[in-house]
C-alpha cells in the first residue's frame, strides 16, 4: 500500500467483436467540436472540461517520460519504457520516489497479489514477471455460483488498437477514462496500452497537427484503419495466462456502454449459450467446468450483447488469439502469411474451423490437436510468442469451450492486469511528443521528439507581440 501511495503521489507530481465492433470506433471524433479540428483525429484540445489541467505547464508535460518523476524540456526526447534490453542510462530511476512503469504497485488496486514492497523480478519483457505477483487472492477462486448472475464468451484477437487506448471524446462517453483530471485518469487506468508492428509499446496519443495557434492531441491511429502496418495494434502480452490450473487472467470486450478498466470474476458452469434440450453441453464445456478468470474489459463491441431472461449478465467477446480475426482485422497485416492461409472463420476462429472438419461432437483431444496444429501454423515461426501462448492456452486451459456461460461478479483488478493495461507513455492527461505517422519503424530504446506548447495567453512574446492563442514551437 505504501508504495501505491508514492507511486500515485509520484505520477501527479509528474504533472500529472461479438468479435468484429469492437474497433468500430477507430475514428472516433474530436473532442471539442467547437474549435477547429480535423474530423479524422482524435482531439483534445484546450479549453475544453476535459483536456488540460490549468496549472499545468504545457512545455515540460512529464508523461512524456515513462518511468519518471523529472519533467522534459521543450529541447529533450521522449525516453520509452524500461526494458531488459533497454540502456540503464535510458531507463527509469528505480527509486521509490519515482514512477517505475515495470513496478506491480500501481495506485487504486488493493487485490495485491504480494505485499512486499520489494522490486519485482522483470522477465525479458520489461514487465515483472507473473510469479513475482506472489499467490492470487482466494476471493479470485471462491464460489460465487450461489449468488452471481450468469453470462456467456464469445471470442475474438482481430489485432486492433483497442477501443480502451483512446482518449474520451467527450462528456457523454461513459466507456473510457475520466479526463477531468489527473487523478480522474489515473484511478481509471488511463488510456489501455497499444504497440506497434513489432509488438513494441508506442503512445496512445500524442500532439496533433499543432501550429503556434492551435494546440490538440491525437489518439494513435489503428492498423485497423488506413494505416496498416505504420498503424497500432493490440499488445501481445494482453493474451490470456494460466495463474494455475483453474485460474487465468485475461481481457475482454464488452458491451458498447461498458466501462474501461472494470475486471470481473468468471466461474465457468459447464454450459453454454446456445444449449438446448436435444443441444447439450459438449465435452468440452463440461471440462471447463469449475474454472476461474480475472478479465479485464479493454475494449467495446457494438454487437456484444446485454443480457436476456436464461443469462442477464450479458455476453463478454474473450480476446484470444486465433479467436477470429473479425470484420476489423490487423492481425493479417501483423501475421502477414499470405492471401491463401487459413486464418479459420471469421467470426469463431480456430475452433470454428476445427467443428467444419471435425464435426460439433468431436472429443476435447480431438479439438485441441486442431486448434494447436492451427496455432503452430498461424503464429510458430510468426516471432510474436504471446500470440503462440495465447493460442495455445484457448486450447488446453481453456479446453477449447465454444461460446461457455459462467457465473460473474465485479472484483478489484489483479495488478499483472493493470500493468499490462494501463499505458507507459501516457501516465497523465497531457503529453508534449511530436505526432508520429509511421510507427512500424520505432524499436525499443529509441526516443520521441517532444514539442514545447503553451495554453491561451501564455505564448513566449516574438518582437514584441504576444499570440493569444493555445500553440506549440513548431520551427
Amino acid at each position: 500500500m505504501i508504495m501505491k501511495k508514492i507511486l500515485l503521489s509520484s505520477i501527479l507530481a509528474a504533472g500529472a467483436c461479438a468479435m468484429f465492433n469492437a474497433c468500430s470506433d477507430d475514428s472516433p471524433s474530436p473532442l471539442t467540436p467547437s474549435v477547429a479540428a480535423s474530423s479524422s483525429s482524435v482531439d483534445w484540445l484546450v479549453g475544453s472540461s476535459s483536456s488540460v489541467d490549468g496549472n499545468s505547464d504545457l512545455g515540460s508535460s512529464s508523461s512524456v517520460v515513462p518511468g519518471s518523476s523529472t519533467s522534459n524540456s521543450s529541447s529533450s526526447v521522449v525516453v520509452p519504457p524500461n526494458s531488459a534490453t533497454s540502456s540503464s542510462n535510458d531507463g527509469p530511476s528505480q527509486s521509490s520516489s519515482s514512477v517505475n512503469p515495470t513496478s506491480s504497485a500501481t495506485p487504486n488496486s488493493s487485490a495485491v497479489e504480494s505485499s512486499s514492497s520489494a522490486e519485482p523480478e522483470l522477465g525479458a519483457d520489461g514487465f515483472p514477471t507473473l510469479e513475482s505477483y506472489g499467490p492470487p487472492p482466494a476471493e479470485y477462486t471462491k464460489d460465487i455460483s450461489a449468488t452471481a448472475k450468469r453470462g456467456w464468451n464469445t471470442r475474438y484477437w482481430d489485432a486492433c488498437k483497442p477501443h480502451c487506448s483512446w482518449l474520451r471524446e467527450n462528456a457523454n462517453d461513459v466507456t473510457r477514462a475520466d479526463t477531468s483530471s489527473d487523478a480522474a485518469y489515473i484511478a481509471d487506468y488511463g488510456t489501455a496500452r497499444n504497440c506497434n508492428i513489432r509488438d513494441v509499446e508506442v503512445p496512445t496519443f500524442t500532439l496533433g497537427d499543432v501550429s503556434k495557434s492551435w494546440f490538440g492531441y491525437n489518439g494513435t491511429r489503428s492498423a485497423c484503419g488506413d494505416e496498416k502496418e505504420k498503424g497500432v495494434f493490440t499488445c501481445t502480452d494482453m493474451a490470456p495466462i494460466a495463474v494455475n490450473d483453474t485460474l487465468s487472467y485475461a481481457y475482454v470486450a464488452g458491451t458498447a456502454d461498458s466501462k474501461c478498466g472494470k475486471c470481473y470474476h468468471l466461474q465457468y458452469d459447464g454450459h453454454f449459450a446456445n444449449e438446448m434440450e436435444n443441444n447439450p453441453p459438449r465435452e468440452t464445456h463440461k471440462a471447463l467446468k469449475g474454472k476461474h478468470m480475472i478479465v479485464m474489459a479493454s475494449n467495446i463491441g457494438n454487437d456484444v450483447a446485454g443480457g436476456n431472461a436464461n443469462l442477464p449478465a450479458g455476453q463478454f467477446d474473450l480476446m484470444v488469439p486465433g479467436g477470429g480475426v473479425g470484420a476489423f482485422d490487423a492481425l493479417t497485416v501483423q501475421v502477414n502469411k499470405g492471401r491463401d492461409f487459413n486464418w479459420g472463420a471469421g467470426f469463431g476462429g480456430f475452433l470454428t474451423e476445427c467443428q467444419n472438419k471435425l464435426g460439433y461432437d468431436a472429443t476435447l483431444a480431438a479439438y485441441q490437436t486442431c486448434i494447436k496444429d492451427m496455432c503452430d501454423a498461424a503464429f510458430g515461426d510468426a516471432g510474436l510468442p504471446n500470440l503462440l501462448r495465447g493460442c495455445h492456452w484457448f486450447a488446453d486451459w481453456y479446453k477449447a469451450a465454444d461460446n461457455p456461460t459462467y457465473y460473474i461478479e465485479e472484483v478489484e483488478c489483479p495488478q499483472y492486469l493493470i500493468d499490462h493495461y494501463m499505458s507507459r507513455f501516457n501516465t497523465t492527461t497531457q503529453t508534449n511528443i511530436k505526432k508520429v505517422t509511421d510507427w512500424s519503424t520505432y524499436k525499443e530504446g529509441d526516443v520521441l521528439d517532444t514539442l514545447h506548447c503553451w495554453k491561451a495567453g501564455e505564448a513566449p512574446p516574438e518582437n514584441g507581440w504576444q499570440n493569444p492563442s493555445a500553440g506549440c514551437d513548431v520551427k
